[in-house]
């Protein structure tokens, strides 16, 4: 169901396809399973058609829309691209958008192999991504604040998914975190929601990072969480060396933002077993390796 009641099937997909795209209409249709603003559905073997279910969703497909065909050339990962828009009608009261489909599996189910390729691969990505973005680009919302603004976040999911083993840890690291001093360059394009969820593997290699939907200009350190949040266990280190523009403030600002969001996924995987609405299984064991890594240290 989306936030308007209207339950998505692949009825009103191929619909609204044959309404407005009817050359697209007569491929395979498939649902997949995840999404949280949106849900997607599998068009052929090379796009899919995603449409929001949320209230915020339109919006963030707009964002992509207008921003994927200007970085996309310069990432040298594969990142979906918009490729058609549909309006809303009588049938669906929102747009919705065909994009390009990125294929491998997500890294909460196909944890990524090789610690030094795997550092490298997404320090390029990333290197790629965090140049200065235009005066137009869109600011941060929920995400892209200094973690001593994002307190009552942490707080929240401390309370609710900390391991009681590792509480005093966890505190330290986000501590450390709030007392780095805050990001002074310009601001550069960030991704926004770095997470296992949204970068998917092949044969145990990253092969695509998607779901540009909260990407804002500001602190790359919200991005470069990804090297605890997502890299194998000692990758951090050879991470941090080749995306080479790190200082020892940003990183620190970057472990305690991974120890943030490794904390959301042990809730969410925690949701998940209880079958609570929007929980995710598969999320609570990466949560849960990635907050090791957090506590095994930052780079040397």
């Amino acid at each position: 169901m989306t936030d308007t009641g209207i339950e998505i099937t692949a009825e009103l997909v191929r619909s609204l396809l044959a309404e407005q795209h009817p050359d697209l209409a007569g491929l395979p249709l498939r649902e997949v399973a995840g999404g949280w603003d949106n849900r997607q559905w599998r068009l052929g073997d090379a796009l899919a058609v995603r449409m929001p279910c949320t209230e915020r969703a339109p919006d963030l497909q707009r964002k992509e829309c207008r921003w994927l065909p200007v970085l996309a050339p310069r990432l040298p990962l594969p990142v979906p691209r918009p490729v058609r828009t549909g309006e809303p009608s009588a049938r669906f009261p929102k747009p919705w958008t065909v994009m390009t489909w990125v294929p491998g599996e997500p890294l909460d189910t196909a944890p990524l192999r090789g610690a030094d390729h795997a550092a490298g691969t997404l320090a390029a990505f990333l290197r790629a991504l965090h140049t200065e973005a235009p005066a137009e680009a869109p600011a941060g919302t929920d995400r892209g604040a200094h973690p001593r603004d994002c307190a009552e976040g942490f707080d929240h999911f401390f309370r609710a998914a900390v391991p009681r083993e590792t509480a005093a840890a966890v505190r330290a690291v986000w501590e450390d975190a709030v007392a780095a001093p805050a990001w002074e360059g310009r601001p550069v394009w960030v991704h926004g929601d770095l997470h296992p969820a949204n970068a998917v593997a092949s044969d145990g290699r990253l092969a695509g990072v998607i779901d540009f939907g909260d990407l804002f200009a500001g602190d790359p350190a919200w991005d470069l969480a990804a090297a605890w949040v997502l890299l194998p266990a000692g990758a951090a280190s050879r991470f941090f060396e080749v995306y080479g523009r790190a200082g020892e403030a940003t990183i620190r600002r970057a472990r305690g933002l991974a120890a943030l969001k490794c904390l959301f996924l042990l809730l969410m995987g925690r949701n998940g077993e209880r079958g609570l609405p929007g929980g995710k299984p598969t999320w609570g064991p990466v949560g849960r390796a990635g907050l090791d890594r957090v506590l095994g240290g930052g780079p040397a």
